[in-house]
C-alpha cells in the first residue's frame, strides 16, 4: 500500500468512527427518551439525523474518490467495500433510533403504563450488539463480529415473544390500543437495528476473510 493510500484510508477510518459515536448517542438517548418519557431528550435525537445524513454523503463520497484515484486491490478493496456498506447501515440505524424517538414523543404525553414487553433486557442486548459490531471493525476481530451474529437471535426471540404479550395487553386493556401499538413499534424498530448490526458484523468478516456470510445460515438450515 502507498503512504498517500494509507492516509486516504486512515482519515476514512476516523470519519467512520466520528459517525459511529453519534449514531451510539443517538440509540442510547432514543431509548432513555421511552423510558424516562422524557419528549426534549426525543426531539434532540429528531434534531441529530441531519449530521448523520451528512456524515453518510461524507463518507461515500470519500470511498468513492479512494476508489477512482488509487484503485486500491485485495484486502484495501475489500476493505472500502465494507465502509460503503457499513456506512449506510449506520445511517439506517440513525433512521431507526429517530423512528423510536418519534414514538417516545407521542408516548409521553399519553397516560403512563408499565411498558409491555422486557424493554431494559432488549436495548441492552442491542446496543451491545452495535458496541461489538463496531469494536469488530476497528480491531479486525473476528469473535466479536461473529459475538453479534449469535446476538442477533435471541433479540429475534425477544421480538416474537413481545408480539405475544402486546397482544394480551390490548385484550385486558383495549383502550390503550395506540400506545401498546406505538411500543410494538419500537420493539420492531430495535430489532432492526439489531439486524442493521448483524450486517456490520458480516461485512467485517468478508473484510477479514473474504468470505460473504449474509446467507450463509439460511443456507445452512436446508
Amino acid at each position: 500500500m502507498s503512504q498517500h493510500l494509507f492516509r486516504e484510508i486512515e482519515k476514512l477510518k476516523k470519519m467512520l468512527l466520528s459517525l459511529v459515536a453519534v449514531v451510539e448517542q443517538s440509540v442510547q438517548l432514543s431509548a432513555r427518551a421511552v423510558e424516562e418519557r422524557d419528549a426534549q431528550l426525543a426531539e434532540k435525537v429528531i434534531e441529530g439525523d441531519e449530521e448523520i445524513d451528512l456524515a453518510e454523503v461524507n463518507i461515500e463520497e470519500e470511498c468513492l474518490k479512494i476508489l477512482a484515484l488509487h484503485q486500491p486491490v485485495a484486502i484495501d478493496l475489500r476493505f472500502i467495500i465494507a465502509i460503503l456498506k457499513i456506512n449506510n447501515d449506520l445511517e439506517r440505524i440513525g433512521d431507526l433510533a429517530v423512528n423510536i424517538a418519534e414514538r417516545a414523543v407521542f408516548i409521553s404525553r399519553m397516560n403512563k403504563i408499565e411498558i409491555p414487553f422486557d424493554f431494559g433486557k432488549m436495548t441492552e442486548k442491542v446496543q451491545f450488539m452495535l458496541k461489538y459490531c463496531i469494536d469488530s471493525l476497528v480491531n479486525l476481530d473476528l469473535k466479536a463480529a461473529n459475538d453479534v451474529c449469535m446476538a442477533d437471535n435471541e433479540v429475534d426471540e425477544i421480538n416474537r415473544n413481545t408480539y405475544i404479550q402486546i397482544q394480551e395487553k390490548i385484550g385486558e386493556n383495549p383502550q390503550y390500543f395506540d400506545l401498546f401499538m406505538h411500543y410494538l413499534l419500537i420493539c420492531r424498530n430495535l430489532e432492526r437495528i439489531a439486524d442493521h448490526a448483524t450486517n456490520i458484523a458480516q461485512d467485517v468478516i468478508y473484510m477479514i476473510q473474504g468470505e460473504i456470510v449474509r446467507h450463509k445460515k439460511s443456507e445452512d438450515n436446508h
